[in-house]
Formats: C-alpha cells, sequence, structure tokens
C-alpha cells in the first residue's frame, strides 16, 4: 500500500501542471513524448533477452492497453467533455477494476464490493456537476473505455506477474512502455502535425517531470503496489488521487474546491481502504526492485 500511497501524491501534483502549463500542445503527442520519456527510465536496466518471447509480447500488450489505449481513449474523450467532466467520470475505475478480477477469479468477495461502492461515492462528493455537454454522452463512452483499459491492465499486470519469476518488474516495465509508446505513436501519425510541436523551455520540463516521475515512476510503482494488495484496496486507491488533487490545488496551485466535500469524500476513501483490507491478500510476486 505505501506504493499507492506515494504514486496517489505524486500524481496529485500532475493536475495543475498540466492545466497550467501544458494548454496548447497536441494531447497525442504529450502523450507519446510522455510514454517515451517514461520508456527510457528502464532502458538501463531492458533485457530483452532474459524474457521468452510469448511473455515480452503479453507485457507488451498490456502496457499497449493501460497506457496506450487508455491514453488515446482519454484524449479523444476531450473533444466531447470539459475537464471537470472528465474527471468525474473517472470515478468508474474501481468498478471495473473489481469485476474483471471477480470474473478471472470467478468469484466476489463481498468486502471488495462494498469498499468499491463507498470509493465511488467518495469521488462523486468531490466531483458531482449537474448536466452534460451537448456531446456529453459520447465522451462519456470514450471515458468508460479509457477506464476500462487502466483497470485491465492493472488486473492483467497482477495475475500476469505472479507467473514470471526470473526478472525484476523494472526489466518488466520496459515492455509495458514500449507497448504504450508504440500505440500512442500510431495514433500520433494520424492525428498530430509534428512539425508545429515546439514547447516552451518551462513546457519541456513539466514534460520531462510528467514523463520521467508521473509516467516512468508512478505508473511502475502503481502496478508494483498493485502486485501487494486485494482487488478491493487496488480499486479504492484508484479514486484516492482525487481528493489528494484538489488538496494540492488548494495547497499548492491555489485554486477553490468546498472544503466540505473535501472532508465528506476522505471519510468515504479511508472506510473504503479499511473495509477493502478485510479481503485476504494475493501472495505478491518474489522479486522486485
Amino acid at each position: 500500500m505505501p506504493y499507492l500511497i506515494a504514486v496517489s501524491l505524486l500524481w496529485a501534483f500532475s493536475f495543475g501542471l498540466i492545466k497550467g502549463r501544458l494548454t496548447g500542445l497536441d494531447p497525442s503527442a504529450v502523450a507519446t513524448v510522455r510514454l517515451a520519456l517514461a520508456a527510457l527510465v528502464f532502458l538501463p536496466v531492458f533485457r530483452p533477452r532474459k524474457l521468452a518471447r510469448p511473455a515480452a509480447l503479453s507485457f507488451a500488450a498490456i502496457g499497449a492497453i493501460q497506457f496506450g489505449a487508455m491514453y488515446i481513449l482519454y484524449l479523444a474523450a476531450f473533444r466531447y467533455l470539459q475537464a471537470f467532466e472528465i474527471a468525474m467520470f473517472t470515478i468508474f475505475t474501481p468498478i471495473y477494476v473489481v469485476m474483471l478480477d471477480a470474473a478471472l477469479e470467478k468469484r466476489i468477495a463481498r468486502s471488495a464490493l462494498v469498499a468499491t461502492a463507498l470509493a465511488v461515492v467518495g469521488a462523486a462528493v468531490l466531483q458531482w456537476r449537474s448536466g452534460l455537454s451537448a456531446n456529453g454522452l459520447v465522451g462519456f463512452f470514450l471515458m468508460q473505455g479509457s477506464n476500462l483499459c487502466f483497470a485491465a491492465g492493472q488486473v492483467g499486470y497482477q495475475r500476469l506477474r505472479r507467473h514470471v519469476t526470473n526478472t525484476t518488474d523494472a526489466q518488466l516495465f520496459a515492455w509495458l512502455y514500449i507497448g504504450g509508446l508504440a500505440a500512442t505513436l500510431l495514433a500520433s501519425l494520424f492525428s498530430t502535425d509534428w512539425t508545429v510541436f515546439v514547447p516552451t523551455g518551462d513546457q519541456w520540463l513539466t514534460l520531462v517531470y510528467l514523463g520521467l516521475l508521473a509516467s516512468g515512476l508512478g505508473f511502475f510503482g502503481w502496478n508494483l503496489g498493485a502486485t501487494k494488495v486485494n482487488a478491493g484496496t487496488l480499486a479504492v486507491f484508484n479514486n484516492l488521487k482525487i481528493p489528494l488533487a484538489v488538496a494540492v490545488s488548494l495547497i499548492v496551485f491555489g485554486e477553490e474546491a468546498d472544503p466540505a466535500k473535501l472532508i465528506v469524500s476522505s471519510v468515504f476513501m479511508l472506510a473504503a481502504v479499511l473495509i477493502a483490507k478485510r479481503d485476504p491478500i494475493a501472495s505478491p510476486p518474489g522479486s522486485t526492485s
């Protein structure tokens, strides 16, 4: 759980940075640069011959789904939704985490369902706004596709990692980022005019932070943490970033939020974590880095 807490804090700062410094840059190009930088983090420990080709392709496919497809659908949703609507519709990710895990295990833990419900309510208290924009339904389904991709990647990595014992998580993550980068790069070739992608110095610094830390170390820490907790706890932490992001916006970036909603949301999140921990934890893999 410490990994998930640390990454949630790291990601909480990303919202303000993206909003304040990357306005005007092509989102597909931003996603590609972020994943390219993230892949660079793990190239020094990349050992392509150490992993059998079927396993390597499986991890690359997980990365293409969790990082690549997730970003593509997420960015496409911005054509139809406002920013607060995007944030609001991410609250459904925990449902997909628990349901995917239950489908694979052919069972469902009541504690996981209760924890997921509390997490969704807690995030909804903070994020709910009335009404949708004209094309909101299209954006809603794009966001659910994005949420499903992120959830599927977490569950897939958690399960596949248990069967790989001859390598480290850092070495495996190079394959995930290669898969994610391939997906976003392919999409950008059809949607991005790279000749006009000219970030300023501050924007490059922000991209480096987002690529190396938020995407690189952040996603690595998140998936590593996913191998050490049960599905209910993992589902809860998918929404923990929302009240944390609001707190950071209030304290660091000087934005406005409803303190009462933040407190109520935090109470729901804490209750969800406590309930989720009642579900037996799966045995974590023995090799990490």
